[in-house]
């Protein structure tokens, strides 16, 4: 397992909070004006803490096991708005104001892009900017 502790004090508030055997717990970023659904990641005490504290979304990559501040690539920050738990206390919900219109690695607005229609999944949603244009190729390809 990897190392999900915080490494900062967290405050009292966050105890409040279930996290997951991993020391994790899902976050739903949801547009504060539309209230349309944008995407799920997950935060450790100390990315939920670091998020209250700075008012920007801060998650936990599990790919990169470590801190994950939402459009440090992208430039596709989230602007935290609210903060908020469901009755479990096991996931958070961040109302946030999305930079760029843009909060999928695709490109799209939303990760929900697509849609089950008579038993397919179908892409309903465009892509605004060529994921190769806001991260870059990767190294190899021209």
């Amino acid at each position: 397992m990897k190392e999900t502790l915080p490494n900062v004090d967290s405050p009292e508030w966050v105890n409040a909070i279930k996290f997951n055997d991993d020391g994790l717990v899902p976050a739903i970023a949801q547009d504060a004006t539309t209230g349309d659904i944008l995407m799920m990641a997950w935060m450790n005490p100390e990315a939920l803490t670091l998020t209250a504290q700075e008012g920007v979304a801060i998650y936990w990559s599990r790919s990169r096991g470590k801190l994950w501040r939402k459009g440090e690539s992208s430039g596709h920050q989230q602007r935290v708005a609210e903060i908020r738990f469901d009755c479990d206390a096991d996931v958070i919900l961040l109302k946030v104001e999305q930079q760029g219109g843009i909060a999928c690695h695709t490109g799209r607005r939303s990760c929900f892009y697509r849609k089950l229609v008579d038993g397919e999944w179908v892409t309903v949603d465009p892509v605004i900017k060529d994921p190769d244009a806001i991260y870059g190729k990767p190294e190899g390809e021209s």
